[in-house]
């Protein structure tokens, strides 16, 4: 268990380092100034993700059936949309708008933190990890 749990760990915050380094650099070659704080998106989905999927390890201990941790996992994904607006209201409603790239900065580490939690849950239903 707590070698699963270390792969979760170390996959997710893999990724939110190499994502949000590499992410900077890129804004910064542009010389685009955000109006919104990159890090803290960043650690809202590496955070988030880790809670959701160490959780669904868990579960999955106790002999949940993957139909039920299928259930809970789409019951957390609400929950984390629902405070991603509430945590990032200001940036999504109240700009009158936002240039390209800013809008692609805000969606991009939305769709790679999403797609690879898609993946390790679909890995923890399966019990491939």
């Amino acid at each position: 268990m707590i070698k699963k749990i270390v792969i979760v760990l170390v996959v997710f915050l893999g990724l939110h380092f190499s994502g949000f380094f590499l992410h900077q650099i890129i804004i910064e070659s542009y010389k685009e100034i955000l109006p919104f704080n990159l890090q803290k998106l960043y650690l809202f989905h590496s955070g988030f993700s880790i809670l959701i999927c160490v959780n669904l390890l868990l579960l999955q201990s106790v002999n949940k059936k993957p139909e039920d941790l299928g259930y809970i996992y789409l019951g957390a994904l609400f929950l984390k949309l629902l405070f991603f607006c509430v945590a990032f209201y200001s940036s999504i409603i109240e700009r009158d708008s936002l240039s390209v790239i800013a809008k692609l900065s805000f969606l991009l580490p939305t769709f790679v933190f999403l797609s690879t939690e898609g993946i390790v849950v679909s890995k923890i239903r399966n019990k491939k990890l």
